[in-house]
């Protein structure tokens, strides 16, 4: 029998009970149903699975849920505010950024951390950022184009 894990979700409080070294990528998936973080590697290399913990981006195939307990969770799914989309998610769509969609979630997740951290990053600021984060369609300079735009809109929120 495992303790209940407690932490916050897209905003509202929940709980697990299962396993607590499951990966949170994993939980976040097939307990709470969320397809934004996806299963690029599984190695935390390519940065598909990037949510946010407490405002700072993390790989969720490489989290157990335990070390997340009492944490702020935000996936894709959560980053939007009363219908309104942040201005990373309009930026990807201006620009082109999100071109197959598959690296888009966790691209724009650590975007959101590093405005978050640097509200006004120079473009090689953003280029080293982003480095470990993949998009397998070469949508880089689209990518890099829209962390610009949105962080010129106050992105860092």
């Amino acid at each position: 029998m495992t303790d209940p894990i407690h932490f916050t979700l897209n905003g509202r409080s929940v709980r697990f009970e299962g396993d607590g070294e499951r990966t949170l990528l994993w939980v976040l998936r097939t307990d709470f149903g969320l397809t934004g973080p996806k299963y690029g590697c599984g190695e935390g290399a390519c940065g598909a699975c990037t949510v946010l913990v407490d405002g700072e981006p993390l790989l969720s195939c490489q989290t157990t849920v335990k070390a997340a307990a009492g944490g702020d969770i935000v996936t894709i799914e959560g980053l939007a505010e009363d219908g309104v989309l942040h201005p990373l998610q309009e930026a990807f769509v201006e620009t082109g950024g999100l071109q197959c969609g598959f690296c888009t979630p966790g691209m724009i997740l650590k975007a959101a951390g590093l405005l978050r951290a640097n509200p006004d990053p120079s473009r090689q600021e953003i280029i080293d950022g982003l480095e470990n984060n993949l998009c397998r369609c070469g949508a880089h300079a689209r990518i890099v184009e829209a962390v610009q735009i949105a962080a010129r809109k106050g992105g860092g929120r």
